[in-house]
């Protein structure tokens, strides 16, 4: 079933903190909500004047030997939410017209997510070159058209229109993956079902 997008948050910092350790490893898909509101893990991180697009991009391109291993960032529906190692939880709102998806291709060997982790979640294609379509189910508009370079952690990220269906094409040295995605309130940002045939 799926729940609220407030709702889903890593179910202890226990298993937060073990998230860390088992880097290929997302958000869980039923984490429930934890306590705290302080803005430890955002003053710790250096990024606490950061907006939601803001932190997203920053932490997602930093290479893999760089991520911060004292504190779990989780991008989800409406916020970027923060646990450090003392359980302290903070989140910074993401752009209301905005919509992330942080997607992970793969060939061979690919992992469950629900929501994306920007610090732990690692991907099979890190620094591969692709070709990149979004469009848009019900007008035909193409949402987005370019050449991608995905980042050390294997993802690339997408911010498109909130609450639109459409079809993700992805193409990689001959290979093509087309999957259906969607940006309403609880959708999946993190998209690790996108197999290139």
């Amino acid at each position: 079933m799926i729940r609220n997008s407030h709702t889903r948050r890593f179910s202890t910092t226990a298993v937060a903190l073990t998230a860390m350790v088992f880097v290929a490893a997302c958000s869980s898909e039923d984490p429930s909500t934890t306590s705290g509101g302080s803005d430890a893990p955002l003053s710790a991180s250096g990024l606490e004047d950061a907006s939601g697009r803001e932190l997203v991009e920053e932490l997602e391109s930093l290479p893999l030997d760089e991520r911060p291993t004292d504190f779990v960032a989780s991008g989800e529906t409406e916020e970027v939410v923060m646990i450090d190692e003392d359980g302290n939880e903070s989140s910074v709102p993401l752009p209301e017209d905005e919509f992330y998806l942080s997607v992970a291709p793969y060939v061979y060997q690919t992992h469950d997510c629900f929501f994306h982790s920007l610090t732990t979640c690692v991907g099979e294609m890190g620094n591969e070159e692709l070709e990149v379509t979004v469009v848009d189910e019900d007008t035909g508009e193409a949402l987005f058209d370019e050449t991608v370079q995905t980042h050390d952690n294997g993802f690339f990220g997408l911010w498109l229109p909130r609450d639109v269906d459409a079809e993700l094409t992805i193409e990689h040295d001959g290979l093509t993956s087309t999957v259906p995605i969607s940006t309403g309130e609880g959708d999946p940002t993190c998209l690790t079902t996108s197999q290139l045939t």
